[in-house]
């Protein structure tokens, strides 16, 4: 006797409120607006820094801005004061990157990122990954201590991360996305009678 062995797997579907937010191309221009608003933000803030050529301020020479920054942040001052940083393990983190002197290195990373990020929102290109590392800077600010615009910027973020799909539709992820095979192409399944195509519907 011949034993078939089928896996099965289910999918669960999303409510069709966190479809029509986060995959219906109708939901593109809200995200255009979102993108735009993050996207200058984001340029906004590295073009600051990397514009900044003074001697005690800049990021991109030799890193004495952020130099500065980390050493306030760092300090821990006599009680019962408390720290600008709540978290230990991230004030030893910031210790070490002084203590490596990485700040002519990090200096050029966050001001040309944050640029970078922002450029990729505006334009709609790779705006999932655009967002993730965009979010993944507000988090380290707000480790850091400094809350700002930080936690709208994060939610923000947050939301394109989830509508990566469609967030970048009215840009240039409309032809990017389709180039690299997502999410338009249908997956293949295997079935006992072979493998077949499953029917999914076409974003338009």
């Amino acid at each position: 006797m011949n034993t078939k062995i089928v896996n099965r797997h289910t999918v669960i579907a999303d409510p069709p409120l966190a479809r029509f937010l986060f995959s219906d191309t109708r939901m593109a221009a809200v995200w255009l607006l979102v993108r735009l608003y993050v996207g200058y933000s984001w340029v906004e803030a590295g073009w600051h820094k990397i514009s900044d050529v003074g001697a005690k301020t800049n990021y991109i020479i030799d890193g004495s801005g952020i130099l500065a920054f980390w050493a306030r942040i760092a300090a821990v001052p006599a009680a019962p004061a408390k720290p600008v940083i709540s978290y230990d393990w991230y004030r030893g983190f910031i210790q070490l990157l002084i203590d490596n002197h990485t700040e002519v290195v990090m200096g050029k990373v966050i001001a040309f990122g944050e640029t970078a990020v922002g450029i990729g929102l505006i334009l709609g290109a790779f705006v999932g990954v655009a967002a993730v590392f965009g979010g993944f800077m507000n988090m380290n600010f707000m480790l850091a201590g400094s809350a700002s615009s930080n936690p709208v910027m994060l939610i923000l973020a947050i939301g394109l991360i989830l509508a990566w799909k469609t967030a970048g539709h009215i840009g240039l992820d409309r032809f990017l996305l389709p180039l690299l095979g997502t999410p338009w192409k249908a997956p293949r399944v295997e079935s006992a009678e072979g493998t077949q195509r499953m029917r999914v519907p076409q974003l338009a």
